[in-house]
């Protein structure tokens, strides 16, 4: 692993002045050191030569010493940690703003969870306490042995003859640490994943009675993570207790070679202190290091695979240029191609088709067709991998690449209905809001009654103030959709929204809500630019185009032979 991760450097601020302040603290620090063992070792010397008049001046300095050390620590922590703080937010928005500009069919919400949680939170270690502890391993041996070597030469060959084992030794033990350290954090993402598809499933491992067996293998997974953590904390241990005793004895080395040198009169007691008092000094910022390395691994191996999440191709998210699109504009697709990181086939090959504003367009096609992908496209959940999607622009009527605008300022001209719309603990106002907390009363009552489920709200025991639970558990299948209809219409009534994305709209429902959905998706399209996907040409009645998708590739079916058919 390496001691810093220049990423880290070049994308955080926090980290650039984080280290500045370190190594300013860490040569003061360094400064202190030396200052106060020489005070120590003439204090002693001094009193042993029967000099008692300057003593009580020398105490007090070393007294006041000892108070800027204390002092300097303590400002140093402190400012770490808020260092540290600052570093996991700028992570933590980065790694959200990535995963919301992108499309949710490729990301690992186990991963993600982790990574956002438990993985940075780990860094504190890092940031707060081995970086400024590397500094003074970096400054600390060479401080003290320069002042050695002009004080005794003989020490001070002892000293750089055994200081480099530390790192020696270091460097073996954790090559072996790290290895297992990323094994550790390899299995906390899979079991937080697991554990995250289970929760979600439990209802359907319920009525297929696979609790039991789902609780087995977590379970095992569980095992294996603790397995590999104790695993990686008796290494850690083990290669402590190595660094103290390597320490130990080139301290021991030092003290034997001074204390003869003192016995035969061959070194004064002034210089013998000194030497001895900065002995242990050479060794300490190591053996720290080495502690605070496999405290701040996990930390590191977080914010690795953070990079890495945010270094995938396609990850990274230009600003958006100052285009806009048509107030109502015609969207082109010019030979789109895509595909997914990690897939070869390709979810959409070559796809030339025009959406013409208030018309509306029926794609079909059987699961994994591209229908979803075909939407992901238009939401900007996914960029093209070849090819482009034009809009007709604002300016002089020309058309611009979709990529170049705004991706909030182009998500507000859409109402979009999901195939499995997400309801969350709260009341119907705020989730019919959704997006839209601002908007007033009146237009969210529009909107629940042009959505046909005036009668599901009323029949709730609040009203709009009725709490829906998470996933929306106190409505049926066909009541929550008609719901997320009614964000829909708000996103109309407040923001005009010209275009309408729809994917499934009515899949999974009975017949009576199916025929609710249907009538005000029908007044949700009028005079709209309108995407409808569903499996089949059921919705040939309301479409003035109907596109057939099949493995990507698209066929435009003439509307007259559909709705004959």
């Amino acid at each position: 692993m390496r001691p810093l991760d220049p990423r880290l450097v070049r994308s955080t601020a926090a980290v650039r002045v984080h280290l500045a302040v370190t190594v300013a603290c860490g040569f003061a620090a360094t400064a202190l050191i030396l200052l106060q063992a020489w005070l120590v070792a003439h204090a002693v010397a001094g009193a042993t030569a029967g000099g008692a008049a300057a003593l009580g001046t020398t105490v007090a300095a070393v007294g006041a010493v000892a108070l800027a050390r204390a002092a300097l620590a303590y400002g140093a922590e402190t400012t770490a940690l808020r260092s540290a703080a600052r570093v996991k937010s700028d992570l933590r928005r980065r790694l959200v703003r990535h995963v919301a500009a992108g499309d949710p069919a490729t990301t690992d919400a186990g991963e993600l969870t982790t990574l956002a949680t438990r993985g940075l939170d780990a860094l504190d270690d890092y940031v707060a306490r081995y970086l400024p502890q590397l500094v003074l391993a970096a400054l600390v041996p060479v401080a003290v042995l320069v002042v050695v070597f002009r004080a005794d030469w003989i020490s001070a060959l002892v000293i750089a003859l055994t200081v480099p084992l530390i790192p020696v030794f270091m460097a073996l033990v954790g090559m072996n640490t790290q290895e297992r350290t990323r094994r550790q954090w390899h299995l906390l993402e899979r079991l937080g994943g697991h554990f995250l598809d289970v929760v979600e499933g439990l209802p359907t491992l319920a009525v297929f009675r696979r609790a039991k067996a789902e609780a087995a293998l977590i379970r095992r997974v569980t095992d294996a993570h603790r397995e590999a953590t104790m695993s990686t904390l008796r290494v850690a241990f083990l290669s402590a207790f190595v660094l103290e005793l390597l320490a130990t004895l080139a301290v021991a080395l030092v003290a034997v070679e001074v204390g003869l040198r003192l016995l035969y009169g061959r070194l004064d007691l002034e210089t013998a202190l000194l030497v001895l008092i900065l002995a242990p000094e050479a060794y300490l910022p190591l053996r720290e290091v080495g502690a605070r390395f496999h405290a701040s691994m996990e930390g590191v191996t977080a914010a690795e695979r953070v990079f890495a999440v945010l270094e995938r191709p396609g990850a990274a998210v230009a600003p958006p240029a100052p285009v806009m699109p048509a107030a109502h504009p015609a969207v082109r697709f010019d030979h789109v191609e895509l595909t997914y990181p990690g897939r070869a086939a390709r979810a959409l090959d070559g796809v030339d088709l025009v959406l013409e504003p208030g018309t509306t367009t029926l794609v079909t096609g059987r699961s994994g067709a591209g229908k979803t992908s075909l939407l992901s496209l238009l939401l900007r959940f996914a960029e093209p991998t070849g090819g482009r999607v034009l809009v007709s622009g604002d300016a002089d009527g020309g058309e611009v690449d979709l990529r170049d605008t705004d991706p909030d300022a182009w998500r507000r001209r859409i109402a979009w209905l999901p195939q499995h719309p997400y309801l969350f603990d709260a009341t119907v106002a705020d989730n019919v809001r959704l997006g839209l907390p601002d908007a007033p009363d009146h237009a969210v009552r529009r909107a629940v009654q042009r959505a046909e489920a005036q009668a599901v709200v009323e029949a709730l025991p609040q009203g709009y103030d009725t709490p829906l639970g998470e996933r929306g558990h106190r409505l049926s299948a066909g009541q929550l959709q008609r719901i997320a209809l009614a964000r829909a219409f708000l996103r109309q009534e407040v923001l005009d929204a010209p275009i309408v994305l729809l994917d499934e709209p009515t899949a999974h429902l009975d017949p009576e809500h199916a025929a609710a959905v249907r009538a005000g998706v029908a007044r949700l399209l009028r005079g709209r630019t309108g995407v409808i996907v569903a499996h089949d040409e059921g919705w040939a009645d309301l479409a003035d185009a109907v596109v057939h998708l099949d493995a990507g590739h698209p066929a435009r079916a003439e509307l007259a032979e559909v709705r004959g058919a």
